[in-house]
């Protein structure tokens, strides 16, 4: 079994609160001022009765930069099956929501991807197998821990979106190309995949293809374009607010 550390306070927790992990060792700096989320972390310790170490800041460096003074040793990213998507949001009583990352490289951006999906309730991610950062702990902590509370998928993206197809399934790709309309123009209601291209290179070419509709989000100002995090969240937010679930 792999194992990883998971650092910065907001991720401990996280990965503590939602328990989908094997979990070892909680490191906790020597002196760290017990302000909020370190009393929360320490609870949800005892609670699973692990075991609790206090270290030097030096040892914690070794581990991580950024750390907070929190360091949790656990077993590698959970990843499921898309299938188990489909599942929770007939659980929810909602058509299906998905998120798919084309070849998302900078951990920054798909933390905050993962931070904006789990904000507005989408019942998945699903990643590529290569070209793509998966959930590592830099991801883990840029997303604040939502990661942690997402249910995640790796698959090959053109196999999985003629799945989602067949399951009835609109395929939307974000890409900012002449042909695409705008998100005003393209229903949001039954179930929806919302596919972002990387950063520079967006949709790889066969991906682009599998897409039903491409949308572009309009411009008024100077600036050419928003980076991948940024118009991903801003499709993603648009896409539930029109569903009323924001």
């Amino acid at each position: 079994m792999n194992h990883e550390w998971i650092y910065g306070r907001n991720a401990v927790r996280e990965v503590l609160r939602a328990n989908r992990r094997k979990i070892f060792r909680l490191y906790i700096q020597d002196g760290v001022q017990e302000k909020p989320p370190i009393p929360e972390i320490r609870a949800l310790a005892k609670k699973i009765n692990l075991p609790v170490i206090n270290v030097t800041r030096p040892q914690l460096d070794q581990l991580a930069q950024g750390h907070q003074g929190v360091a949790l040793e656990t077993e590698t990213y959970p990843y499921c099956d898309v299938v188990d998507m489909i599942i929770l949001a007939h659980k929810r009583q909602e058509d299906p929501f998905v998120l798919i990352l084309d070849v998302i490289q900078d951990p920054q951006n798909m933390g905050s991807l993962l931070r904006t999906a789990e904000g507005v309730g989408v019942h998945g991610v699903i990643l590529p197998y290569r070209e793509t950062v998966g959930i590592t702990p830099a991801v883990v902590n840029s997303s604040a821990g939502a990661s942690e509370h997402l249910l995640i998928a790796r698959n090959n993206l053109a196999q999985t979106i003629a799945y989602l197809k067949k399951q009835d399934i609109w395929v939307i790709g974000l890409e900012d190309v002449p042909e695409a309309v705008s998100p005003a123009e393209v229903r949001v209601d039954g179930g929806i995949a919302l596919v972002v291209g990387g950063e520079g290179s967006g949709m790889r070419q066969l991906v682009r293809r599998s897409c039903d509709v491409l949308i572009r989000l309009p411009m008024r100002g100077k600036i050419h374009s928003y980076n991948a995090a940024v118009a991903g969240s801003i499709a993603l937010y648009s896409i539930a607010e029109k569903r009323g679930w924001v």
